[in-house]
């Protein structure tokens, strides 16, 4: 057993899914002895055979060689010669260079990778950590994982993957965004792509706020990155959705596009950050719930706290209904955002069924088409006041 797995059983962590290498044997004589294995590695033999009543991968040791650009620009070498040490070497970091070999669970760590498990640092194991250059993203989203810093030389090869990187599939890109919202500690991750030098060529929407000043009254923590980081922390520490996470992340994109002239002050970024969105999306391909639930959140964050008339409020919470957010969802956003809620937030959970309850087959028969809205509007915003008062 190998890689993750290894790790986390090693830190006390929930192991997922185990992850086999197999060496000191040829191809043909594996087939022979699992003969009901199906291959599925094309470039190198990998296999899913049926181990402990689960399915579970099972990969040839290799040793590779750099012999082009990107993740498929190596050659690889992976016969019966091939040691489970060499193996491992060629692997990113030490803390994934562990394996426990079956069946005695014999621990075998060449590069001391347990070492750095206990330092709680990301270390390479050697150059070869270049061979793959979204390996960077990897090395940023694991920090936000594991809570584990970065050392010098890993920031050091991350930044040699500079180049490469602007070759990758956006895909790619994506799915290491994905986990690292999906991480105890999201902000690390662009912290730590900030410190490669990385972060503008990655997510050129998260590093344009990089120096957009703000009001230091309402944001002393400094300017629109450093708001954006606490924000999307904020609501990982109280929400699971990665969905969710993005949303609080892209809340202030819109500040990013302001004229140094303007600031510290942002006018307009509620609107504007929706094409900023809209061209991130153009160049990644994001799903279209996290773009659905990010343009509610960028365009209704800062209304939210600031609408009074009953009308407007009523206007909000309907919309919210239709939108992908739960009303959780929201609050999550707007409390990391401006530190509390208002009351008709708070209340959202109880307030929206009333509003719901109110049909248009209740309306006076004379009425048609719009002024059955409108009629419809007034009977929700009599019954939105009224539970208002009742609070007061």
């Amino acid at each position: 057993m190998v890689g993750g797995y290894v790790r986390d059983k090693l830190m006390g962590r929930e192991p997922k899914d185990k992850d086999y290498v197999i060496s000191g044997i040829r191809e043909q004589d594996f087939c022979a002895l699992f003969p009901d294995a199906k291959r599925v590695g094309k470039s190198f033999p990998v296999y899913l055979a049926e181990i402990n009543e689960k399915f579970s991968e099972i990969a040839f040791a290799r040793k590779e060689q750099k012999a082009g650009r990107g993740y498929r620009g190596f050659t690889t070498e992976y016969d019966a010669t091939v040691t489970i040490e060499e193996d491992l070497y060629r692997r990113d970091s030490t803390m994934n260079s562990i394996a426990l070999e079956l069946p005695e669970e014999i621990l075998l760590d060449p590069y001391h990778g347990v070492d750095a498990i206990r330092a709680k640092e990301i270390r390479p194991v050697s150059e070869h950590f270049l061979e793959d250059p979204v390996r960077a993203l990897r090395a940023a989203r694991q920090s936000a994982e594991l809570g584990f810093a970065i050392t010098e030389q890993t920031f050091s090869y991350m930044r040699a993957c500079k180049e490469e990187l602007k070759e990758e599939p956006q895909e790619r890109l994506f799915a290491e965004l994905s986990k690292a919202l999906a991480a105890e500690q999201p902000s690390l991750f662009f912290r730590n792509l900030q410190a490669a030098d990385l972060l503008q060529l990655c997510f050129p929407e998260i590093h344009a706020l990089i120096g957009k000043t703000q009001p230091k009254d309402f944001h002393p923590e400094g300017d629109a990155f450093e708001h954006s980081m606490l924000v999307v922390d904020f609501v990982a520490k109280r929400n699971t959705k990665a969905e969710t996470r993005f949303a609080a992340l892209c809340h202030d994109l819109g500040k990013g596009q302001t004229p140094a002239e303007m600031l510290p002050h942002h006018y307009g970024h509620e609107t504007c950050g929706g094409d900023v969105l809209r061209k991130w999306n153009a160049r990644m391909t994001l799903p279209k719930i996290w773009m659905e639930m990010a343009e509610f959140a960028i365009s209704m964050h800062m209304r939210a706290p600031r609408i009074g008339h009953p009308g407007k409020k009523v206007d909000l919470l309907t919309a919210l209904h239709k939108s992908k957010l739960s009303i959780k969802d929201f609050n999550d956003i707007i409390l990391a955002d401006h530190g509390s809620l208002p009351d008709y937030l708070q209340y959202a959970e109880e307030i929206l069924p009333l509003l719901l309850a109110v049909s248009g087959n209740d309306a006076p028969k004379e009425l048609r088409g719009k002024k059955i809205a409108e009629w419809i509007r007034r009977e929700q915003i009599q019954k939105f006041t009224a539970y208002m008062c009742g609070k007061q």
